[in-house]
């Protein structure tokens, strides 16, 4: 069992719980802090102090004083008037994701929510209870408030959740494992939607894939530099120690370990002096990419573990403050720079499809048809892919950039990095089935120039990735083929990636 205390949550440690099903728990320590600050909560509203979201409405409603006896209406009427997510739901794992960042960051103790609002979240996660959250509608300040909401319906016995596989209501799956709903008091229900988890939770998920789809892509760049008989030269230590980026040598030296017995690829002079630059420049373009992701996964690690909502209390609610905590610009940008970092791998794989299959660029069969003209072979798999490298270009322009006001003009400056992190996934999606028609073509060419020559670790690729896709022998839907070695590329070889010691 993983036991959340708001401070030491990592990437590795919610990946066991997102896709391995571990158990979370909470520590004895940070439900100490939790209890301290919900009694400053209740001394707030038995002396009927004026504090923001506690005694007031919200939003531009700051300056409306609620009185006692309607302090649960308001935050129950909070929840459901704050539903207003819109379109398919995030994938499941994301709102599993999501209550887990929130159970996480209210034991930071700064919230003054009930120990059993944590409790309860955890239960959820446990039982494998999991709202269901519509992805569009939050501008990403103020907190990612509709997809949140959504969230906090569940605890209430309201909405709808992924159950068992099912879709259900949630009032059914609670009892069904003995939960009753909970009626929220003070505070309670701002503090589950004053936060960034809908856009961190997406970009957690997203990050996660994006990693291994980067040491994927440096993978299957090895298998196209045998097929394309590429320099090696390249790829030596002291060009990239004379440069000094961490991630460019480390990229180098994945490439040189993948083919460091293989004999398919050649030095400067035997065939031609110098590759192209998506052979040549494959460290310095992934290695950039590399230094974004390293990026972003700091700035998830940081949010995962921040105190989100507002107002806090601190000094046992001694000290009560607004402020804006909730404003996601920083994963907004995290998400953008992910979005441009992930795009950049597409679209130099795009690149190396193109002299993979262009008779005018290499020495093999024109688009590796099994017979030139008579069948079309790989010809509109790098249509394909073109496609979606153009799509993600679009999708990549930044959403940071932009705001809209609302709350009557109160809210006036928002990050949409929900927006943000939504096209990260898809960019990444699009960026797999990109690298799934290099791996095909790759496997191709090199099978074209001798699999006995290729490398140790290429030739294990190969292996595997034949029991996914056949050689091309004859014309084929190959709509089926690319789809097979996407799902393959996103759910089976991070296995064979640690053995052949790619992951850090």
């Amino acid at each position: 069992m993983i036991l959340l205390d708001g401070e030491s949550l990592s990437l590795s440690t919610l990946q066991k719980v997102l896709f391995e099903g571990e158990k979370i728990g909470f520590s004895e320590e940070s439900i100490k802090r939790v209890e301290a600050s919900r009694k400053a909560v209740e001394k707030i509203v038995s002396e009927e102090k004026v504090v923001y979201g506690i005694t007031t409405g919200f939003g531009k409603f700051s300056d409306v004083f609620i009185e006692k006896e309607d302090v649960e209406l308001l935050q129950l009427n909070l929840i459901r008037s704050h539903a207003c997510g819109i379109g398919d739901p995030f994938p499941e794992v994301v709102s599993r994701a999501m209550l887990v960042l929130r159970a996480n960051a209210l034991l930071k103790g700064f919230s003054g929510v009930r120990p059993i609002i944590i409790k309860r979240l955890i239960d959820l996660v446990n039982a494998e209870i999991h709202p269901i959250i519509p992805q569009q509608g939050s501008l990403g300040a103020s907190g990612d408030l509709a997809p949140l909401s959504h969230l906090a319906l569940v605890l209430i016995g309201e909405g709808e959740v992924l159950y068992k596989g099912q879709k259900t209501r949630a009032i059914q799956a609670l009892q069904q494992e003995s939960l009753s709903p909970i009626t929220l008091i003070a505070k309670e229900g701002l503090a589950l939607i004053n936060g960034t988890q809908a856009m961190t939770a997406m970009g957690v998920v997203a990050y996660l894939e994006a990693e291994k789809l980067a040491y994927q892509t440096d993978l299957i760049a090895s298998v196209t530099i045998e097929g394309l008989r590429g320099i090696i030269d390249a790829f030596d230590e002291d060009i990239h120690l004379a440069r000094g980026y961490k991630e460019q040598i480390e990229v180098a030296s994945r490439i040189r370990t993948y083919l460091s017995d293989s004999l398919l690829t050649t030095r400067q002079g035997d065939i031609r002096v110098q590759d192209a630059y998506s052979i040549r420049c494959i460290p310095q373009v992934h290695g950039a990419s590399w230094q974004a992701l390293n990026y972003v996964k700091e700035k998830l690690e940081i949010e995962m573990n921040a105190a989100t909502d507002n107002p806090l209390l601190f000094l046992d609610g001694e000290k009560v403050l607004s402020g804006g905590n909730f404003h996601g610009q920083p994963i907004a940008f995290a998400m953008d720079f992910l979005k441009i970092a992930i795009a950049e791998l597409a679209n130099i794989s795009e690149r190396r499809i193109e002299r993979l299959v262009n008779p005018q660029l290499n020495d093999l069969p024109a688009f590796l048809s099994p017979e030139p003209g008579l069948q079309s072979g790989a010809m509109i798999m790098q249509y394909a892919a073109a496609s979606l490298v153009s799509e993600n270009k679009t999708l990549a322009h930044p959403a940071s950039v932009d705001s809209i006001p609302s709350s009557a003009n109160q809210e006036d400056h928002v990050s949409m990095g929900t927006i943000a992190s939504r096209h990260a996934y898809q960019i990444i999606t699009n960026t797999r089935r990109v690298l799934a028609v290099e791996a095909i073509c790759s496997i191709q060419a090199s099978e074209f120039r001798g699999i006995q020559k290729m490398s140790t670790v290429t030739r294990k690729f190969y292996e595997e990735a034949r029991v996914i896709v056949p050689s091309i022998k004859n014309d084929r839907v190959f709509s089926i083929d690319i789809e097979a070695m996407h799902n393959w590329l996103k759910h089976g070889t991070q296995s064979m990636l640690m053995n052949m010691g790619g992951r850090r």
